[in-house]
């Protein structure tokens, strides 16, 4: 496991401001890194990933058995971020039946009749199992507030859409959240952190290798030219909802094992730390399943 001080390096505390050029997007070049070396940072890395599957699939099961509580793990960054790779390596170790991944595009005419959180709450996790939203109801508070446009597409009552009204979308998330916590949702949030120039590899890499073509979008392109209105809408969303039951993390990402490594890591302790137990079985269950057992033995 990764040392609880270097994991809290990543969580925004509630109440703090966020400036992201604070935080690192590649922590191998950090002076504590640099130290390691990188094929000595890599290789620690793939170590805690496949510890972190094992563990995780094991937690899997006991979140799943006991029946109480639910996880939900919120995915947010910028295009070329690592998102997929990041979900895909992270729960390659989970039972598929306890796990859904959720991918929101463009909200449909039915959703648009409803609040802005009622297409997310649809696809909650039930209770035993984990649910992942790749991108999330953030969207409403990131690519809404950078294109205001969208908001004419609500139906939303007339008013300002000044600062007060994304306040008050700041507000409704964390309630929601709240709602969720107390009523047995872990979350957990993470920002997967990458630099412009790493974007714009990964993007040149999928423009020159013909197995990659697939990925590339024109309107990936056009929405890297809102980069600073991105970086500040996230910084102000971060800010605003990085609660002690719900937190940030913001996980440097131009390093895709370095990324892996810390969601695993973060993501198997919040459910261990859950304090989870098999159900125990009373003593009418205990007598049937005697019975039962000697009935095998005898055949």
């Amino acid at each position: 496991m990764i040392k609880k001080k270097l994991i809290e390096r990543f969580l925004v505390e509630p109440g703090s401001k966020v400036n992201l050029k604070e935080y690192s997007t590649d922590w191998t070049d950090t002076e504590e890194a640099k130290e390691l070396g990188k094929d000595a940072i890599k290789g620690r890395a793939n170590e805690i990933l496949q510890k972190n599957r094992e563990e995780l699939a094991e937690a899997q099961e006991l979140l799943y058995a006991s029946d109480t509580y639910s996880v939900l793990l919120v995915f947010q960054a910028m295009d070329a971020a690592g998102k997929d790779g990041t979900i895909r390596h992270v729960m390659s170790g989970v039972n598929p039946q306890g796990c859904q991944v959720f991918s929101f595009k463009k909200p449909s005419d039915e959703d648009l009749d409803h609040n802005f959180l009622w297409r997310y709450a649809k696809c909650l996790p039930e209770r035993g199992r984990i649910g992942i939203f790749n991108r999330s109801y953030y969207e409403e508070v990131l690519v809404v507030k950078v294109h205001p446009e969208l908001l004419e597409r609500q139906k939303l009552p007339p008013g300002k859409r000044d600062d007060d009204f994304w306040q008050d979308r700041y507000k409704d998330i964390n309630s929601f959240e709240k709602h969720l916590t107390r009523n047995g949702t872990l979350i957990l949030k993470f920002f997967l952190h990458v630099s412009k120039e790493e974007q714009k590899r990964r993007f040149m890499e999928r423009l020159e290798n013909p197995k990659k073509h697939w990925k590339f979008s024109a309107a990936d392109l056009a929405e890297r030219g809102f980069w600073k209105d991105y970086r500040q809408a996230f910084e102000d969303a971060i800010a605003a909802t990085s609660t002690k039951s719900s937190p940030w993390y913001i996980i440097p990402a131009d390093r895709k094992y370095v990324a892996r490594a810390l969601v695993a890591d973060i993501v198997t302790c919040g459910i261990l730390d859950l304090n989870l137990k098999y159900p125990e079985v009373g003593p009418d269950r205990l007598k049937d399943l005697k019975a039962a057992k000697a009935q095998l033995e005898s055949e």
